[in-house]
């Protein structure tokens, strides 16, 4: 018989790609934002998949009407990718970002155990947990170090999770995911907005880039890579966390390097440094391993940076065809 997959924040990247990838597997798939009513769905549309899947609105801080939709739907697994999901926008949201990802996740998991469903439970929690790792690699045991908002909010969903498995026996997951992009990337992330911005200046559209702090450095994957690896922590027998990532770090000025040359460009000659863009705390570097996803999940990282920055610009020209020409 077919499963029943609900994805909070299917809207939103990772949503998407879930939701596509889940279909693929003969899933019934179910997705959520906070008023199905008004949202364009645009990601689900550009993936072909907009009507394949059911849409709901609910509002996760309310606790009747999380418990509303997953009784109304019965699914059997759940994914909770919903919150505020910008770390430079929660140093300006933290009330919002904590509450949007904590509060919602505390009731996703209440509403589990209150109904007895036997649900199997994912939550999104992030690399940013770790804070600066500096020259160590971190790893599922490692502690949390939060430096933004964001972070301590993740963290903050990453033990609610933890304390639920273990005090009621739920089946509950957290994969602590490192960067991951794709062309479903708004231009308010940074990523896609050097991606874009490479493209606008080669063609003649833009005249400079404007960043912060280029020294830093992540993990950045592939978002569809990374949504295998999710639904594959629901299909194990015993529930646990598991760190997602391609295993190498570069920095924020290597990223903004790949996305010139994929346009024939020198990015020194465009891009110019803003101190106000800094952070007022930032991670200068964050090394983590996916080692136990390998091993346990069978799960590796198809691509790395240099060839995720290739396929978004390849993306962008292709949704841009104004960009195009002079680009290559």
């Amino acid at each position: 018989m077919s499963r029943t997959a609900l994805i909070l924040g299917v809207s939103g990247q990772d949503g998407a790609y879930l939701a596509q990838h889940l279909l693929r597997e003969g899933y019934a798939v179910h997705g959520t934002s906070r008023d199905a009513t008004v949202n364009s769905f645009a990601n689900l549309t550009r993936l072909g998949i907009r009507e394949e899947v059911t849409l709901h609105s609910v509002t996760l801080t309310d606790f009747r009407s999380a418990l509303q939709t997953l009784t109304r739907i019965a699914p059997d697994e759940v994914y909770n990718l919903a919150g505020q999901s910008s770390v430079g926008l929660s140093f300006a949201q933290p009330v919002e970002t904590l509450d949007s990802i904590a509060r919602g996740t505390l009731n996703l998991l209440e509403t589990i155990r209150f109904t007895g469903a036997p649900i199997r439970f994912y939550n999104a929690c992030s690399t940013e947990c770790f804070g600066d790792t500096g020259d160590s690699i971190a790893n599922e045991l490692s502690p949390f170090r939060p430096r933004s908002p964001y972070a301590v909010a993740k963290a903050t969903s990453f033990w609610e999770v933890a304390n639920y498995r273990e005090s009621y026996d739920l089946f509950a997951c957290s994969g602590i995911l490192s960067n991951h992009d794709s062309p479903l990337r708004p231009e308010r992330f940074v990523t896609q907005k050097i991606v874009a911005s490479a493209c606008r200046i080669a063609a003649g559209r833009q005249q400079e880039l404007t960043l912060g702090n280029l020294d830093i450095s992540r993990d950045w994957g592939w978002a569809p890579d990374y949504v295998v690896a999710m639904h594959s922590m629901l299909q194990q027998p015993t529930a646990d966390d598991y760190v997602v990532a391609t295993g190498q770090s570069h920095t924020l000025e290597e990223f903004v390097a790949a996305a010139f040359e994929a346009v024939n460009l020198t990015w020194r000659d465009y891009v110019r440094i803003d101190p106000d863009l800094f952070r007022p705390s930032d991670i200068a570097r964050c090394q983590v391993s996916a080692e136990k996803a390998e091993r346990v999940l069978g799960w590796h990282a198809q691509h790395h940076m240099p060839q995720v920055v290739e396929l978004m610009v390849e993306a962008w020209l292709e949704q841009h065809p104004e960009d195009r020409c002079a680009s290559r």
